[in-house]
């Protein structure tokens, strides 16, 4: 269930306040091979799962770009703003993979509001994700911006 704001001045009050974390969600290789021929980054420590067997993971991992994108899953899961009148990703000012999203684990996102501001467009809501993937370290680290149009 998602954590509803109703208005700026809730986001506002969230600032700082860890939310999460998210319901499990699986990274099989099905979906880490679909993602390499999307993007055709078909490096065979993603797609080749008997060669990475014996590489530095012991199997296939995700791209770090795959993770990344899965904010856009969990966002909605976490996060629902009901006032304005769209929600446009507005960019990402840093991310970090500190440890591997091994094919097969179940990543969760935690995220916290950081800051929010207003603009004519409307308010800007910056968050921190963290998408835990099982390992002592999470599998991303990403501060995001996001855009309630007015």
């Amino acid at each position: 269930m998602p954590r509803v704001f109703t208005t700026l001045d809730e986001v506002r009050a969230a600032v700082g306040e860890p939310i999460g974390p998210s319901e499990p969600y699986p990274v099989d290789q099905a979906r880490i091979s679909a993602f390499a021929e999307v993007t055709d980054d078909e490096q065979w420590i993603h797609v080749d799962p008997e060669r990475a067997a014996a590489g530095p993971y012991g199997g296939t991992i995700a791209h770090g770009y795959l993770t990344l994108s899965l904010i856009s899953h969990f966002r909605p899961e976490l996060l629902d703003f009901t006032f304005g009148s769209a929600r446009v990703n507005y960019g990402v000012n840093k991310v970090r993979f500190p440890a591997p999203l091994r094919a097969g684990s179940n990543l969760r996102a935690t995220v916290t509001i950081t800051d929010v501001t207003e603009t004519a467009a409307g308010a800007v809501v910056t968050a921190k994700y963290e998408l835990d993937g099982g390992e002592a370290k999470p599998a991303c680290v990403a501060e995001t911006v996001l855009l309630i149009v007015s």
